[in-house]
């Protein structure tokens, strides 16, 4: 590989890392100024004095400018990336921004801070990100890993209807994911960095070479990696509602236009998805609202049985980078085997506290 191609997949990380680096500061000063401030007013903090929000907004910001700079340079011209699509994550992650300002500066209700989501979704489908097909992990083809393409279009629509569909829910629940994910410092963010990271090395495979895709990757992991600095524990600056949807929402935008790499991302955030379905399925059960905060998440579960929140944080990563890596060396087929072997894992991980936590309270 030439300098120049080198220097290409440099620049635009640590050009992003390094805004990152100036521009948190800046940011945790401005929400200083203007009293935007999480204070530890409920069981479910475990910060101890008021901490300055909107950390998103230095995450956005480096993404923003590096991208832009990447994209004018004619780096993200590579014959499959749309300008189109681009459009979408830029309109797209200024409005969760945008919300989650209002959130962190305002407290909106739920279904008010729900607005934002939905209209980012919304613009990114509009501006063409949709999955039209997956690999088909069970029949052999000439795709990827050589297996056929699954088309969705088994219901006689047009492809890009029912993957519009599959892609709003697709999107939203990864903004959720990490929305809900975001109770411990530095955790949101670090498991963001390795998802981005795995998704830029799986990218080298699937996709042609210096690909729009794994640069955005690659520019999203600095600008986290960046910020990371400052939100690890004890963190400095939160994330803030603006920046934990726009890490799930990214995430998930590139799983998409990678080319329907969805059992990839499953892998990097399977941990914290099927953390969100049980809390949820929890909640619904007990008859209490789904956006009603509770300690039921794996992470609190955690603290609660005695671990610290470094010895927590650190476990939740090398999860993330364990079954992420996987989708590496896996092909379909596998990674569908590995998913359900990431169901059983945290079965077991929520049994395994939750006696740990009994038998503390029982030595109490």
């Amino acid at each position: 590989m030439s300098i120049v191609n080198n220097l290409k997949y440099i620049f635009p990380f640590l050009f992003s890392l390094i805004l990152a680096l100036i521009l948190t500061p800046l940011i945790k000063k401005l929400a200083e100024k203007f009293k935007i401030l999480d204070e530890p007013k409920s069981e479910r903090k475990t910060h101890q004095k008021p901490t300055p929000l909107l950390g998103g907004l230095s995450v956005f910001l480096a993404f923003l400018i590096t991208l832009i700079i990447v994209w004018f340079l004619g780096w993200l011209n590579d014959g499959v990336l749309k300008s189109t699509q681009i459009f979408g994550i830029i309109f797209g992650s200024s409005i969760l921004i945008i919300g989650g300002f209002l959130d962190d500066k305002y407290n909106l209700k739920p279904w008010q801070s729900f607005l934002f989501p939905l209209l980012a979704v919304i613009i990114a489908i509009f501006f063409g990100i949709a999955i039209k097909y997956v690999t088909n992990p069970f029949i052999a083809g000439t795709g990827p890993y050589g297996r056929a393409l699954f088309y969705f279009d088994w219901l006689n629509l047009p492809a890009i209807s029912f993957g519009a569909v599959f892609s709003f829910f697709w999107l939203l629940g990864m903004i959720y994911t990490t929305k809900f994910l975001d109770g411990l410092d530095g955790l949101v963010t670090g498991v963001g960095t390795l998802g981005a990271v795995i998704l830029f090395i799986v990218s080298l495979f699937w996709d042609v070479p210096l690909s729009g895709t794994s640069l955005i990757c690659l520019i999203l992991a600095g600008a986290l990696l960046g910020f990371l600095k400052y939100n690890f524990y004890p963190a400095k600056i939160f994330l803030g509602e603006g920046g934990s949807t726009l890490i799930g929402f990214l995430l998930g935008i590139l799983a998409i236009i990678s080319g329907g790499k969805i059992a990839t991302a499953l892998l990097i955030m399977g941990i914290p998805v099927l953390d969100v379905l049980f809390v949820i399925f929890q909640r619904l059960f007990s008859r209490r609202h789904i956006y009603e905060g509770d300690r039921k998440h794996l992470h609190f579960r955690f603290l609660d049985a005695g671990f610290s929140q470094r010895q927590t944080v650190f476990l939740l990563y090398f999860l993330t980078l364990i079954f992420g890596s996987s989708a590496i060396f896996l092909q379909s087929q596998s990674k569908v085997i590995a998913i359900g072997v990431l169901f059983l894992v945290m079965i077991s991980l929520v049994i395994a506290v939750s006696i740990k936590y009994n038998n503390k309270n029982y030595d109490l």
